[in-house]
C-alpha cells in the first residue's frame, strides 16, 4: 500500500506524530514549544527500562473533557488565530446534517476505515458536522470499545498458547490509540483544516490529553496477563518528556519501552519507520502478538504482529 505524504508546503514529513496527521519537515532549531512545567518525580523508583508509576489516579474522563477544551482553545488560538475558540466540550451534537450528507459521510468514514479512501488531506467539507457528531457521540466510543474487546479476546487466547522462549509483546500507537486529542480537534475543525504542526505541538506540550477509556482498560488487562507493553509513536524524541507526562496523567504506567522518532528517521514514512522498529523488537527477543493503532500505517509493513487491530479515526490520515 503506497501512500504519499501530504505536507502543505511539499516538504517530506519527518519526526512525525503518527496519530494526528503527517507533520512537515522541521527547521534546524526545533519549533516545539517548551513547557516550563517540570515533570513530577515518581514516588517509587521504576525498574530499569520501565516507566514510572504515578502516585495518584488521573481525573475522570468527563472532568478532563470539560476542562481541556478551554485550555486547548487558549493554546491553539495563540498558535493559530483563525481557529474558533470553545469553552466546553459538548457531550452531544445537534448536527444539522442533511439525510444525503449523512448517508454520504457514513459511507466515506467506512471507506477511510477500510483504507479504500486512499491518501486524503482533509475531511470533506460536507462531512465536518458528521465527523464531529461521530467523535462526540456514542458511536465512536462503542466502535473503540468493540475493537478493544476483540483485542482482549485474542490476547487471552494467544497468551495461553505460549510463545516458546520469546517475550510476548503488545505494541500500541499513542495518539488516537491510547490518548485522545479530541479537545484539540474540537477547536481546530475536526479535520476540516490541514494539519498545523505548530499549534499541535503547543497542544502536546500541555500534556493533558485524556485516555481513551476502552484503550486504558485493554492496556491494564494486557499487563495483567503478562504482556510486555511497547509504545511505538511517530512523535519526535523532542517530545518524550511531554509524552511521558501525558501518559502518566491519563493513567498509563509501567510500559516496557516508549519509542519515538529519532533524527535518523528523517524522511521515513510511518510504515517504514514502524516496520523497522518492530523488526528491532523481534531481534531483541520479543514476539509481537498484537498491535493496536488508529492508522493503517501503524499496522502494515513487515514484520507484522500476529494480529493487528485498527481503531477508528476519521479526522486525519498518515502515510
Amino acid at each position: 500500500l503506497e501512500i504519499q505524504s501530504r505536507c502543505p508546503n511539499g516538504d517530506t514529513p519527518i519526526l512525525a506524530k503518527d496519530s494526528h496527521g503527517a507533520p512537515c519537515a522541521r527547521p534546524t532549531s526545533p519549533v516545539i514549544a517548551k513547557s516550563s512545567k517540570a515533570i513530577p518525580s515518581p514516588t517509587a523508583k521504576p525498574e530499569p527500562g520501565r516507566s514510572p508509576i504515578p502516585s495518584q489516579s488521573p481525573p475522570t474522563m468527563r472532568h478532563i473533557l470539560l476542562v481541556l477544551a478551554a485550555a486547548a482553545a487558549v493554546v491553539v488560538a495563540g498558535a493559530e488565530p483563525v481557529l474558533r475558540q470553545v469553552t466546553d466540550f459538548p457531550t452531544a451534537v445537534s448536527s444539522g446534517v442533511s439525510d444525503a450528507d449523512a448517508l454520504f459521510c457514513d459511507s466515506w468514514r467506512l471507506s477511510v476505515e477500510t483504507a479504500n479512501a486512499g491518501p486524503w488531506r482533509t475531511v470533506p467539507a460536507r462531512c465536518g458536522a458528521s465527523v464531529r457528531a461521530y467523535m462526540e457521540g456514542e458511536r465512536y466510543a462503542s466502535d473503540s470499545a468493540v475493537a478493544a474487546a476483540e483485542s482482549l479476546a485474542f490476547a487471552a487466547q494467544a497468551f495461553a498458547s505460549g510463545v516458546g522462549g520469546a517475550m510476548p509483546a503488545w505494541v500500541f500507537d499513542v495518539d488516537e490509540t491510547l490518548l485522545s486529542n479530541a479537545p484539540y480537534y474540537a477547536v481546530s475543525g475536526w479535520g476540516l483544516q490541514e494539519f498545523n504542526e505548530t499549534s499541535f505541538d503547543a497542544w502536546v506540550d500541555i500534556a493533558k490529553a485524556p485516555a481513551l477509556p476502552s484503550s486504558l482498560k485493554l492496556y491494564n488487562e494486557l499487563q495483567g496477563l503478562g504482556f510486555h507493553i511497547i509504545l511505538l509513536t511517530g512523535r519526535s524524541e523532542l517530545q518524550r518528556n511531554a509524552t511521558e507526562e501525558n501518559l502518566l496523567f491519563a493513567g498509563y504506567h509501567s510500559w516496557e519501552k516508549l519509542i519515538l522518532r529519532q533524527i535518523s528517521d528523517i524522511g521515513k514514512t510511518a510504515v517504514q519507520y514502524k516496520s523497522e522498529r518492530r523488526a528491532a523488537m523481534e531481534a531483541e527477543g520479543f514476539k509481537i502478538l498484537g498491535n493496536s493503532g488508529d492508522q493503517w500505517s501503524d499496522l502494515i509493513g513487515l514484520p507484522m504482529a500476529t494480529r493487528s487491530f485498527k481503531l477508528p479515526n476519521p479526522m486525519y490520515f498518515i502515510s
